[in-house]
């Protein structure tokens, strides 16, 4: 079972079912119905598993097309605060590349989040 790692505990992570937006992976994407462990800060020493989730919606995105309240849901104040952090993540392929993110929407199976 791949993992989805988050560096920020979001709100979002306490509904039942949320959103984040990721660029395709160049090995092997993730697909609608794949079963996923999401983590907090996966890489670090302070790794939290926060539960299960299923993928159920793969929307793919160029970035001129999230709209504000896209980017509210996610989690931010506004487009503009979703691409200071993006290109905060992503400062190449956000600035380099034309090519869309993957909206992904995630359904809980197991939450230690509440979710």
């Amino acid at each position: 079972m791949r993992i989805i790692s988050f560096s920020k505990m979001w709100d979002k992570l306490k509904q039942s079912e949320f959103t984040t937006f990721r660029f395709p992976r160049k090995d092997r994407d993730l697909k609608v119905g794949e079963q996923v462990q999401v983590y907090y800060k996966n890489r670090t020493p302070q790794r939290e598993k926060l539960g299960e989730a299923v993928i159920t919606l793969i929307e793919p995105r160029y970035l001129s097309e999230i709209t504000n309240l896209e980017a509210k849901i996610d989690g931010f104040a506004d487009y503009m605060d979703m691409m200071r952090w993006l290109t905060s993540i992503y400062p190449d392929r956000i600035l380099l590349t034309r090519q869309p993110m993957n909206k992904l929407t995630l359904k809980w199976l197991t939450s230690n989040e509440g979710g």
